[in-house]
């Protein structure tokens, strides 16, 4: 399961953890990956969440997307699992056209029931200005997932749909489990009908742009939304997660 949980961001990020938590307890992924997902005070999300749901092991990681606003509060990336994560290492990625620090890509190694696979989570540039970015980084995601054998997953925040060229490095050497797990075609994750949804990203609404991308003998059995609901009236989040049963071939 991949989710954009919309860090602190909007007047009610108390009441939208809540539910959050509602909306993972129906779940119960394996592995989930946030993004824009909050760090501070002496704790992650990553880890209220890990906590919540059962005693998860979790990692986080910082990134530079989108810029934390001031206040001590940080931005990241995030993968809990109900498996032994045994190591991790965090990727800068490439940033030529933005000035600040660098957005990342977090992989982690998971002791699975099948053996172990490797998990890369991100979050890539979405502001049309940055394209050039958003194109590279893709690339070097690609390049991380295509490195050395044996299964991998990619989840995230990829901030394009299938469709447009900024995808094309990723599809070129891993499968959309959206499409292999028979998702609805025409599902999106980024829905005007989310009363916060970000109206200055106009050319990413009503689009699929949250991703599960598999490689190295793994396939989808089903794939469909979750959070994509109102919660005692509160949209959990301004995107909807992705969800896919991924096994092995």
């Amino acid at each position: 399961m991949t989710w954009n949980v919309w860090w602190r961001f909007g007047d009610a990020w108390r009441e939208r953890e809540a539910g959050l938590v509602t909306t993972l307890r129906e779940v119960r992924p394996d592995l989930l990956a946030l993004q824009e997902t909050w760090s501070g005070e002496g704790t992650t999300q990553a880890d209220v969440l890990a906590e919540r749901l059962g005693g998860l092991a979790a990692v986080w990681a910082p990134t530079s997307l989108p810029p934390a606003p001031p206040g001590g509060i940080d931005v990241g990336i995030a993968l809990l699992s109900r498996w032994p994560i045994v190591a991790t290492v965090v990727h800068e990625l490439p940033h030529p056209q933005w000035p600040g620090p660098p957005p990342t890509a977090l992989e982690a190694t998971v002791d699975g029931p099948g053996g172990r696979l490797r998990v890369i989570v991100t979050c890539l540039e979405w502001e049309p200005s940055f394209a050039r970015d958003h194109l590279l980084q893709s690339y070097a995601v690609a390049e991380l997932a295509a490195a050395g054998d044996g299964p991998v997953l990619v989840l995230g925040d990829l901030n394009a749909a299938v469709d447009q060229p900024e995808l094309t490095p990723l599809l070129a050497v891993l499968d959309d489990a959206w499409a292999l797990g028979g998702g609805d075609p025409g599902a999106v994750t980024l829905s005007s009908a989310v009363p916060e949804a970000p109206r200055e990203a106009g050319h990413l609404i009503d689009r699929r742009i949250d991703h599960i991308l598999v490689r190295g003998g793994l396939t989808a059995h089903r794939a469909f939304l979750a959070g994509d609901h109102p919660i005692d009236g509160r949209h959990p989040s301004d995107h909807y997660a992705v969800v896919a049963d991924v096994g092995w071939e």
